[in-house]
């Protein structure tokens, strides 16, 4: 067995090499230059919609994908792992790196060994790898046993010899059972300790491993990651495995100076830093193209500058995966255009309408949703949480400035008018259909407010009491005109949904969505009863709002608040 298993991994080393005798030859410059697809947060791409994502990339240069997978992969003997999230079977995998391969295209598995396991935690099966939160508990040989595992379904499924093994954002290792188990032990030992393991584990089946480089910095540094002169500790430095790269992720800064230092900061790591930018799909149903672009430019310049050889765009999906990766077209476009040297945007914007058949200043109107009124180089997701935010508590209204309603219109109108879609079309339907939602709900809850308070202020004079309650009755009008359009919304993205992903994690659109209906409804038949009788008390408009963010000051001002629960309601989900 054990003559079998080296020469399996001899095999694998001989392949490692041809391709990367391959990808030295990039024609972008970069060994590898890539993208990242999240299919952890409910949407799970399709192998049909990966095969469409392989085509586009390799088209325009990029020789990697990543495909992000927390639980979402099938390992033998654990069926709790990904149960009910629309897991990739072995086959699934296998087909998707063949057709890789058949494009010139690396396929990377992007997992987790320590952090970020949190769809696992829930099940009873997995109480006990927990050190805390979802932080599988290090030191602990039930998770190297499971992690064994992960790493022979990779075996198994990738051809390709790298393994990104996660490990960002766990805060808390060492401050839960392990704590318990063990006492207070330097946490950053107990991460480098943990790295060797599963470093040990990735070597045993023939991988190169990355990481996400952030826990070092953050143990250092009192949690921050981006800071250039962390006191990383000598003797750890010297603990990071041979196998073991890193990756410096940020997806932020606009500013060439800042990539550079964190890359300095990197380099005294550990040479051969990776450097992960990102192609934002993950606050909220509308893309961040122009954002995306103001911030790959930077960041490029700098890997150029700095070295680097491995970089990748990573598109995540953060509270439900509601926005299309092929939505980032454009951004996607230009940073591919900026890896082989041309920075001409009036180049870029003419090969790209050639190429699609769509002019690049009309793929860019979807951003309008999350930009009405602002920049485009904003990071806002007003279109999600103006959609989500409830009509009568309205924890997000002091973010309205006062002519949201009117600029969504105008937003849609612009969308419909789009040129040539083309294969597109149920992009630009789903984000023409939210601005008309919003264009009747932004305000919704504020106009209710105030039709609420000049009944009450109404008295007995019967000329202000009508106008009041002409006023109730076209309010009420406009609730029913919301529930027509959000189910035309509800339509529409259902279509874009099920297009590039599996149905597994639409249940929680269902959920939302079916819930926004419902309580849209709830508050027109309350403000209904009023109409019939207007001594009726609605309490929640009887308190007054506070600002979400505790600014006065920030009032009028949109903000950038991607949590549906935090949304909806103050009260416990």
């Amino acid at each position: 067995m054990e003559k079998h298993r080296m020469e399996q991994v001899n095999e694998r080393m001989l392949q490692m090499k041809g391709e990367q005798d391959k990808m030295e030859g990039a024609a972008n410059g970069f060994r590898r230059f890539g993208t990242m697809v999240d299919c952890s947060r409910n949407a799970v791409m399709t192998v049909k919609a990966l095969k469409r994502w392989i085509d586009l990339t390799a088209d325009l240069g990029y020789n990697t994908l990543l495909l992000y997978m927390e639980d979402t992969y099938e390992i033998e003997g654990e069926p709790y792992f990904g149960y009910m999230r629309g897991r990739y079977t072995k086959e699934e995998l296998k087909e998707a790196d063949s057709y890789a391969q058949s494009k010139g295209m690396e396929l990377i598995p992007c997992i987790q060994t320590l952090a970020h396991l949190n769809a696992i935690v829930r099940w009873p099966a997995y109480s006990g790898h927990v050190d805390t939160n979802d932080i599988l508990l290090a030191g602990d040989e039930a998770v190297y046993e499971l992690i064994d595992k992960m790493f022979a379904t990779l075996a198994e499924c990738f051809t390709g010899k790298v393994v990104n093994i996660g490990m960002d954002e766990a805060h808390m290792i060492g401050r839960g059972k392990y704590y318990d188990l063990h006492g207070d032990r330097n946490r950053a030992q107990i991460l480098v300790e943990h790295v060797n393991r599963v470093a040990q584990i990735g070597k045993k089946y023939g991988f190169t491993l990355a990481m996400w480089s952030d826990m070092f910095f953050r143990l250092a540094a009192g949690g921050e990651y981006y800071a250039q002169n962390a006191g990383i500790d000598e003797e750890i430095r010297k603990q990071i495995p041979d196998n073991v790269e890193l990756i410096y992720w940020d997806y932020y800064s606009t500013e060439k100076a800042h990539y550079d230092g964190m890359l300095s900061a990197h380099k005294k790591l550990k040479e051969g830093t990776w450097f992960a930018g990102g192609l934002w799909t993950w606050t909220g149903f509308a893309p961040h193209n122009g954002y995306s672009m103001t911030c790959t430019e930077a960041a490029l310049t700098s890997c150029r500058e700095q070295g680097v050889k491995d970089v990748f765009l990573t598109m995540w999906g953060d509270n439900g995966g509601e926005c299309s990766r092929f939505a980032l077209l454009p951004a996607l476009f230009y940073a591919a255009e900026l890896a082989k040297g041309n920075t001409d945007m009036a180049d870029i914007k003419e090969k790209f309408g050639s190429k699609y058949g769509i002019s690049f200043d009309d793929f860019m109107l979807l951003d309008l949703p999350d930009t009405p009124g602002v920049a485009d180089d904003n990071i806002c997701d007003a279109e999600k949480y103006l959609l989500y935010n409830d009509c009568f508590t309205g924890l997000l209204d002091t973010t309205l400035a006062g002519d949201e309603g009117a600029e969504y219109a105008a937003c849609a109108e612009r969308i419909a008018k789009a040129g040539e879609k083309g294969e597109w079309v149920n992009l630009f339907e789903t984000q023409k259909a939210l601005c008309e939602v919003l264009a009747v709900k932004a305000q919704l809850g504020r106009r209710t407010r105030e039709v609420y308070a000049a009944l009450k202020e109404a008295g007995t004079d019967k000329a202000v009491k009508d106008r009041a309650r002409a006023a109730l009755g076209e309010l009420t009008a406009d609730y029913r005109e919301l529930l027509d359009r959000l189910e035309r919304f509800y339509r529409a993205y259902r279509t874009q949904w099920f297009s590039e992903n599996k149905p597994h994690g639409f249940d929680v659109q269902d959920i939302r969505l079916g819930g926004l209906i419902r309580r849209v409804n709830s508050c027109m038949e309350r403000l209904e009863e009023l109409y019939q009788d207007g001594k009726i008390v609605i309490a929640e408009l009887e308190e007054e709002q506070l600002d979400i963010r505790g600014q006065k000051e920030a009032a009028g001002r949109p903000m950038c608040f991607n949590s549906w629960g935090q949304t909806v309601t103050a009260n416990v989900i």
